[in-house]
């Protein structure tokens, strides 16, 4: 048995890597709830099309990350997929946090947006 295996399993439980609140992995006997994208910063359901498709292609896999529940994703500091998770999305868009994702504001990402 190798580390990578021992790491897995712990007194007979498979052992899965989520991300916590703080953006770094941690280890559970518990499957995450929730999948997201590392580089995009977005989680979603498990089942989500848009993550499905992009898999399906080859793409996505490699920042590929899973979260424990809908508040850790949050604290962890990614979005809603406005796909899988609409009226979430909504609520998010409406909070005005898409501004402040990544440290950024909204005139940083849109601009040529006057307002």
């Amino acid at each position: 048995m190798n580390d990578r295996t021992d790491a897995r399993q712990e007194a007979g439980h498979r052992i899965r890597t989520l991300l916590g609140p703080d953006g770094e992995p941690c280890r559970s006997t518990t499957p995450g709830t929730l999948g997201g994208h590392r580089r995009g910063r977005v989680y979603g359901r498990l089942d989500c099309p848009s993550a499905l498709r992009a898999i399906a292609r080859g793409r996505y896999v490699s920042q590929r990350v899973f979260f424990a529940d809908e508040t850790t994703a949050i604290e962890a500091g990614y979005r809603p997929c406005a796909v899988c998770l609409p009226e979430e999305y909504a609520r998010w868009t409406q909070s005005g946090e898409e501004g402040e994702e990544n440290g950024k504001d909204k005139q940083a990402q849109s601009p040529g947006d006057t307002s």
